[in-house]
């Protein structure tokens, strides 16, 4: 490989990883509250709202259902109106956030599920409000499966961020495609996707290590 290729598939890694970082950023934004009120609003939840977890459940399993090529074109107009563009490396991220958006909330219900029901009936019994509970136990007790769900979502989203490079959404996965697909230099599509791997991999190692040891502060 040239000089010029490897500073090419250095700044993708920079694209990429700016993409999946801040798209995940911005889904835990939004994704994170949608969570919390899908599990407050269950039937088993604490403030239980049969028409409301309706509502974002159907929401939430139509989020998930669309695959990410589509929603990448389906969303076009919105991605330009919002960033003046529907190509590139910041472009891209609006449509990884809208698609991380219910699956993370999907997540943090899952994570929230795993709590103790025992804990959260003793802060009620002390006079805890809905707020306290949620800030100071359920996410408190959570948070071993919450950094889970997370480092789930990175992989998914590195995933998905390559996938953006076949409308040209930058990063690895527009140099996979460009060169290694389109020009048949089958040693840079190699390259990249070796790089994609080992990124998803140093993500689930991290997080597991995290987990890990949240995890033990929890039980100390």
């Amino acid at each position: 490989m040239s000089r010029a290729e490897i500073m090419m598939i250095i700044t993708g890694i920079g694209e990429t990883l700016l993409m999946v970082f801040v798209s995940t950023f911005c889904g835990y934004v939004f994704g994170l509250p949608l969570g919390i009120a899908l599990y407050m609003s269950d039937q088993d939840g604490i403030r239980p709202n049969r028409t409301l977890y309706r509502i974002l459940d159907v929401i939430v399993n139509i989020g998930r259902s669309i695959p990410f090529i589509i929603l990448l074109i389906l969303i076009i107009p919105f991605t330009r109106m919002l960033v003046g563009k529907s190509y590139g490396t910041i472009a891209t991220i609006v449509p990884l956030t809208v698609s991380a958006i219910p699956f993370i909330g999907r997540m943090v219900e899952s994570s929230l599920k795993e709590v103790d029901k025992g804990v959260i009936e003793a802060a009620q019994s002390m006079g805890a409000s809905d707020l306290q509970i949620i800030t100071k136990v359920l996410l408190k007790e959570a948070r071993p499966s919450l950094i889970n769900g997370a480092t789930i979502a990175l992989g998914t989203i590195v995933g998905y961020s390559a996938m953006a490079g076949t409308v040209g959404g930058g990063g690895l996965g527009d140099i996979a495609i460009r060169y290694g697909y389109y020009r048949y230099q089958t040693n840079i599509m190699l390259v990249t996707v070796a790089i994609i791997v080992i990124l998803v991999q140093l993500f689930q190692f991290a997080g597991n290590r995290l987990s890990r040891i949240m995890d033990k502060r929890k039980n100390q």
